[in-house]
């Protein structure tokens, strides 16, 4: 990756920071972008990459809030690795300023230019890590005593851990968090369902420990037989586009699926995954409409579809409702349903879902006898949405086998595993 130039623009496409790391691209190139994007009729004309032949030069960009962060690079450069530099540096001045828009660039200019120059080197990446820029970059624009020494971060293959780190108890913690994204067409048939999960890791570890992960990924246990070790047991799952954090040896991975890793300090997503793979909807929602000339009745069933023992908690389900109704009664078997006229939806409302369980909401309303049609029709076409989550449970059937650390000093460290499914884009239409 090259990058030439960055430029951090207003709402308005004036540049608020620029910065030229090569001098190959005037800086005046920028107005080229203004044209295009600034004056664009569409949005669909929109797209973070195009290049201008004329100049030979391409613009590569991402908004944030009421900002753009805009890079211009002259050579053939990776135009993805540019993109994920640019959210990376959001990710830098989120964690320094806490919000980021135009008032907090301006307010923080100083601080935003050293960090460009840290981050960036002849446009070429550099540090993106926070706690280590911080040891050199403070907020109050103090650079401390040890500039223009390289931090040993940045001279060696863990630059997302200082040294030196630690801590009083040496823990650490291990989220699985699936989200479960379905839709149900009107006739109870299932169009999409995916699984996307990520492994959120909060490490307080003193020293410079090495984790080492076991999955029942099945080609892990293939991996694991094919050395010589024993046979694995048990369900194992086929995971599918795996992305690590930085910290994971790619190398081992490839070589024979291990997990292994020295781990930043503090929280941080170790790994995300994604499995397309057909699943019983968890929750499942019908709904019926009864509707006359001057009212409005909807009688909707929800039931689990949980393992036993598994408890959906805080379910939300979204039942979409006619725009001119209104005198609302609401009668639940379980729960409790509120109508929000803002956004012309009943929501019901059901702290614990037992597995197995099923509730009844009977909802009546009353209807103007003048109405638009067409209103009324496109009301029901908009889908049932449900929200819940489901702790001590994934619905892949992922399982963490082990996690351990070692560290030379030698000290015990405490693994903690939870986990958890939540509920995506779940959505399911009225018939």
């Amino acid at each position: 990756m090259v990058a030439s130039s960055i430029f951090i623009l207003d709402s308005r496409g004036k540049t608020i920071i620029s910065r030229n790391f090569r001098g190959d691209v005037a800086m005046d190139v920028i107005n080229i972008f203004k044209q295009r994007v600034f004056e664009a009729q569409d949005d669909s004309q929109i797209t973070p990459f195009f290049r201008h032949d004329e100049k030979g030069i391409t613009f590569i960009h991402i908004r944030h809030a009421n900002i753009y962060l805009v890079a211009v690079t002259r050579r053939n450069s990776n135009a993805t690795v540019i993109l994920t530099f640019l959210y990376k540096l959001v990710q830098v001045f989120t964690e320094y300023f806490r919000d980021v828009h135009e008032e907090s660039i301006r307010d923080n200019f100083v601080v935003i230019y050293e960090l460009l120059d840290e981050m960036m080197d002849f446009g070429f990446p550099q540090i993106s890590e926070s706690k280590i820029l911080r040891k050199y970059i403070t907020q109050d624009y103090r650079v401390s005593e040890s500039t223009g020494v390289l931090p040993v971060a940045a001279t060696n293959a863990v630059s997302w851990r200082s040294e030196g780190i630690k801590h009083i108890r040496n823990e650490v913690f291990l989220d699985v968090i699936e989200k479960v994204n379905i839709l149900v067409s009107g006739s109870g048939n299932l169009l999409r369902s995916e699984i996307v999960g990520k492994l959120v890791m909060k490490s307080y570890l003193s020293g410079m420990p090495n984790l080492k992960l076991g999955l029942n990924d099945r080609l892990q246990f293939e991996a694991s037989a094919a050395r010589g070790g024993p046979e694995r047991k048990g369900k194992s799952v086929d995971l599918e586009d795996i992305k690590f954090h930085q910290c994971v040896r790619l190398a081992k991975f490839e070589n024979d699926r291990t997990i292994s890793f020295i781990p930043p300090d503090g929280t941080f997503e170790l790994m995300g995954y994604r499995l397309n793979t057909q699943v019983k909807p968890p929750i499942w929602v019908d709904a019926v409409i009864e509707q006359r000339p001057t009212r409005v009745d909807y009688i909707v069933k929800a039931r689990t579809q949980l393992k036993p023992r598994a408890i959906a908690k805080s379910v939300k389900i979204a039942i979409p409702v006619l725009p001119d109704v209104d005198t609302p009664s609401f009668k639940c078997t379980s729960g409790r349903a509120k109508y929000a006229p803002e956004k012309d939806v009943v929501v019901w409302s059901i702290k614990q879902f037992k597995a197995g369980q099923e509730a009844v909401m009977r909802g009546h309303f009353s209807l103007p006898s003048i109405g638009k049609a067409e209103n009324r029709e496109n009301a029901t076409k908009r889908p049932i949405s449900v929200e819940f989550e489901v702790p001590y449970f994934t619905i892949s059937g992922l399982q963490v086998r082990f996690l351990k650390v070692v560290e030379k000093s030698g000290y015990q460290a405490a693994p903690w595993v939870r986990y958890k499914m939540v509920a995506g884009d779940y959505q399911i239409r009225m018939s």
